[in-house]
């Protein structure tokens, strides 16, 4: 799969006919400043699509991109940023449990982004254990490759396949488009 067109359609803080269109949803999830604005950036090959923010933790609803006219890239509120204040961090973890527990979209999957240099937080695995008690299909994205030197790299991903079996990693970098298409690859079995 290419993907030949992305535009941004909505900001969603709750329920919305967007949720239940019967489009496929693509939603990248975890913490603040892990990357994901610039991952789809990064895979749409739209610079300025979706907002990263300077200051983390700044989004606070799910923002949906249309992509080839047919799915979505739904991008999440960044989780476990302590500067929030607790109602705050409340919230947005209502939302995103919300969205993976209690909404009725099926035809989907998670992308997990994950800092390759911290690997998995708690948060991240508490993310991992609802995605295995709701049966949610998830693939773990190990970001921020180009932030380790070679040697790293390999034995970071190694760590996280070993602590994590059953889960698929797949190893990325924004910067240098590392596994990009990879990522499409297992992200369009999903969708067809």
């Amino acid at each position: 799969m290419n993907i030949k067109s992305a535009a941004f359609v909505k900001g969603v803080i709750g329920s919305n006919e967007i949720l239940v269109n019967g489009k496929f949803q693509v939603a990248f999830l975890g913490r603040s400043n892990v990357g994901k604005s610039t991952l789809i950036n990064s895979l749409t090959r739209k610079k300025n699509l979706a907002h990263s923010s300077l200051s983390p933790g700044k989004t606070i609803r799910m923002d949906f991109f249309l992509i080839n006219d047919s799915f979505y890239f739904v991008d999440f509120p960044g989780y476990g940023y302590a500067k929030h204040s607790y109602q705050k961090r409340e919230k947005l973890a209502k939302m995103i449990l919300w969205y993976l527990m209690y909404s009725e979209i099926k035809n989907r999957l998670v992308i997990l982004v994950i800092d390759v240099k911290v690997g998995l937080t708690p948060y991240d695995a508490d993310m991992l254990k609802t995605f295995h008690e709701h049966h949610i299909n998830y693939i773990i994205v190990a970001n921020k490759m180009d932030n380790l030197r070679m040697g790293q790299k390999e034995k970071q991903i190694i760590n996280l396949q070993q602590e994590y079996p059953n889960s698929e990693v797949i190893p990325y970098s924004s910067k240098q488009k590392y596994q990009g298409f990879e990522l499409i690859r297992r992200i369009s079995s999903y969708i067809s």
